[in-house]
């Protein structure tokens, strides 16, 4: 090969993976969403890949799928570190398996409201956080809100940790909620959000936890007809890009997914602000107990001792949140 030719063949190649300011080709990447179109976190993927093809004079396309279409969202972050899906809208739960310190996220009630929540994911804690997530080559591009996680069964209403004794409540495979829920007097089932309906439905559990507008978009209200809103714990969604995604981008335009992805965040959180209050309304509506816990002592001493033994297994994680309080 001549030098000629062999100096084009390598321009072509930086032009490609947009490296050395060559020209970058238009890439098409999939985000997989596990909630239907018309949820808050989808409605935010689609604002950021709307925003993303704008800006980026449609170097930049992402095509969103909700309603689970490319696998429950355990599958989809193992497709992730595969490389057959670029972006991915996940519960902060459900990273632990793959990303260890991440569990840290279901420590029960380590948040005192929804403000501490998020002056810890906006300050210093939160950012290191997201960079953890290059352990499974991703990058973390920006968190949502996911509210506060609480309890719903069928039978009868939970006032107190002893309504539990005996039921069967379903939590997100590999987090911290099986322990939550087994020293609250329950017995933790895990299973793929997918299955929790018909599991309700037909008896093989008799409950599960999440937030007001999972409870709702799910429709589980209509076969466990009792809400607790103990809120035992706060996690986040968090928006992730597989690292030999973004490294196919010009510095530019990865500048430009970040910064769209950081705006997408306010989106996301008044979305999410709407649908809680239009959710407790479709509760409400629908003759569903709602049993109200102003007083939420006897559930954190019944997961003290949980927190005592996370405190140290996750020190810098509970430090960060404790500073947060000072904010």
């Amino acid at each position: 090969m001549t030098t000629v030719a062999l100096a084009a063949t390598l321009g072509l190649g930086l032009a490609a993976c947009g490296g050395a300011g060559g020209a970058q080709e238009s890439v098409t990447w999939r985000l997989a969403e596990t909630h239907p179109g018309d949820y808050p976190t989808t409605k935010a993927d689609e604002w950021f890949a709307e925003e993303l093809k704008k800006r980026s004079d449609g170097r930049i396309t992402v095509d969103v799928y909700p309603d689970a279409q490319l696998g429950e969202e355990r599958d989809v972050l193992e497709q992730m570190q595969m490389g057959s899906v670029e972006l991915n809208r996940t519960n902060a739960n459900l990273v632990g398996e793959f990303v260890p310190s991440w569990k840290a996220f279901g420590v029960p009630y380590a948040f005192d409201s929804e403000e501490h929540f998020w002056n810890y994911l906006q300050g210093d804690g939160g950012k290191a956080k997201l960079e953890e997530l290059s352990e499974m080559g991703a990058e973390g591009l920006a968190y949502y809100d996911s509210g506060a996680r609480s309890l719903y069964t069928t039978g009868k209403p939970v006032e107190k940790p002893e309504d539990l004794a005996g039921r069967n409540i379903r939590v997100q495979p590999g987090s911290i909620t099986a322990e939550v829920v087994e020293k609250l007097g329950g017995s933790a089932t895990t299973m793929d959000f997918g299955e929790v309906y018909s599991s309700l439905e037909t008896g093989v559990i008799d409950g599960a936890e999440n937030n007001l507008p999972s409870y709702v978009s799910t429709r589980h209200y209509e076969v466990a007809q009792n809400l607790t809103l103990n809120e035992h714990q706060r996690v986040p969604e968090v928006l992730m890009i597989a690292q030999s995604a973004m490294d196919q981008l010009s510095e530019e335009d990865q500048k430009l997914v970040r910064e769209v992805a950081r705006e997408s965040t306010e989106v996301q959180r008044e979305l999410w602000r709407q649908e809680v209050a239009d959710s407790r309304k479709t509760l409400e509506d629908a003759g569903v107990t709602i049993t109200e816990v102003d007083d939420k002592q006897a559930f954190k001493d019944a997961v003290s001792d949980l927190q005592e033994r996370y405190a140290g297994q996750y020190g810098d994680f509970m430090d960060a949140v404790e500073a947060a309080k000072k904010q």
